[in-house]
């Protein structure tokens, strides 16, 4: 790894150490906190290592017309802001990132917002966004000579890590939670050659399984402990503020499950705001499940001073996470870029995935948290008609199809979930006709539809 361009500094009490001195847990030492990574040499105005921003806008750009598998990654396209690696020669990708930037008419017009955008992550290559972390921590992985990487999942890490091991010809460890996965999930995982355990826990009782054999093997840890995923997925961000030409929007509302892309993202627009390719950062908010919302009441309780974990119960299973590991660095993205942390309901997330699907955009339930986050920031006048918004989709709709099938057949929600919403949801419903082998059938059907 390239330790002469960056350090790893605890996000508690400051410490500073190199990549090749962490541990395996990716704990600190002194305190127990995680760590990010950093770049001492941009901090200096004149230093030669800082880089400069007008040669980097159209250097970055030029990159999208290369046939390099490098230039077409949309991580690392951005390489010069990701200097971990001694060789990028050992970056393994499979040419993520530039995901589109979707505008949502329908959603805009009826919340009565002038730019709303939805940026879709889950068109990256194994369908979440988990792929630019990946594609980061798993080259320095390999850089280092790891022949095993390890993740505790709720199922897109073990999809994105499960991929990017075979790609680069390294066994992979998957824990899962038992009975608490989506299937098209754990298929990825399988079909990518992972070893796939489920265990008797939740995601946090696989997370502390985990931990305890990377102290005991040889294995690198790619959970969102490792700073090395977030600076894959903190590019999002530059792909957004150059969508926006160096602009960026006024509100940037992302999912929070483990809490990693949030303050993935926060990391991302403040470092283009210190190397001075923007000129500000969005307001950054955090939409949880109520069911999974350790983070709303820590910012309600504490100013995000502490974290009591939760038992985590929801159907969008991505951010079903009651204790993240990421909490502190959230709390502090959120609160410094002046955003919130809210929660929302299992009938709210359901309606609002339906919604995004009637764009032609869809999305696995917890992408949906983001939508419906905006529309209660609505209706406290927190976010004004004429403000930009973008809305961070992170994961593909058929990462859970069950859930989608279930909705519109009627089964996904309890009586008392749907109470107070039973007509919008209704609207919203789209089941499968059974008709008759006849072109009078299908035309009759057609009718009640109203075409």
């Amino acid at each position: 790894m390239n330790d002469i361009l960056h350090q790893l500094r605890c996000f508690g009490c400051g410490e500073r150490i190199s990549g090749a001195e962490a541990r395996p847990d990716f704990r600190c030492g002194s305190c127990g906190d995680l760590f990010e990574v950093e770049y001492p040499g941009w901090a200096q105005r004149q230093s030669h290592d800082r880089p400069n921003p007008g040669a980097l806008k159209w250097l970055w750009r030029e990159r999208r017309c290369s046939s390099e598998a490098l230039d077409q990654s949309g991580v690392w396209r951005f390489r010069e802001l990701l200097p971990i690696l001694d060789s990028f020669g050992n970056a393994v990708t499979l040419r993520e990132g530039n995901t589109p930037l979707y505008s949502l008419p329908r959603a805009a017009k009826a919340l009565g917002i002038d730019q709303l955008y939805a940026k879709h992550q889950g068109m990256n290559p194994t369908g979440s966004f988990k792929d630019t972390g990946m594609t980061a921590a798993l080259s320095v992985a390999r850089e280092r000579g790891f022949e095993w990487v390890a993740c505790a999942s709720t199922g897109n890490t073990s999809a994105a890590m499960a991929a990017y091991a075979a790609r680069a010809g390294l066994k992979c460890l998957v824990l899962i939670p038992e009975g608490k996965i989506a299937w098209g999930k754990l298929s990825q995982a399988m079909d990518y050659g992972a070893l796939t355990c489920q265990v008797k826990a939740d995601f946090d009782g696989c997370a502390r399984v985990l931990t305890q054999i990377v102290r005991e093997a040889p294995i690198y840890l790619l959970n969102s402990v490792n700073p090395y995923r977030l600076e894959g997925q903190k590019t999002p961000a530059f792909e957004i503020a150059e969508a926006f030409e160096w602009n960026v929007p006024d509100h940037l509302i992302v999912p929070g499950g483990n809490l990693a892309n949030s303050s993935a993202l926060g990391k991302g627009f403040r470092e283009l705001k210190e190397l001075g390719l923007v000129s500000r950062m969005p307001r950054i908010t955090v939409v949880q499940a109520e069911g999974a919302n350790p983070l709303v009441k820590s910012l309600a309780l504490t100013r995000g001073a502490s974290l009591e974990p939760v038992e985590a119960h929801t159907r969008a299973t991505a951010i079903r996470i009651g204790n993240p590991a990421s909490w502190r660095k959230a709390a502090k993205v959120v609160l410094d870029t002046g955003g919130w942390c809210i929660d929302v309901s299992e009938a709210e997330i359901a309606i609002a995935k339906a919604e995004l699907g009637a764009e032609g955009l869809g999305c696995e339930p917890a992408s949906a948290v983001t939508l419906a986050g905006l529309k209660k920031l609505r209706a406290k006048s927190l976010v004004a008609s004429s403000d930009s918004v973008v809305l961070v989709l992170t994961g593909h709709t058929l990462k859970d199809a069950d859930y989608t099938i279930n909705f519109h057949q009627g089964t996904l929600l309890t009586p008392e979930e749907m109470a107070g919403h039973e007509a919008q949801i209704e609207g919203l419903r789209r089941d499968a006709r059974h008709v008759e082998a006849t072109p009078a059938a299908v035309l009759a059907a057609m009718k009640d539809a109203g075409a």
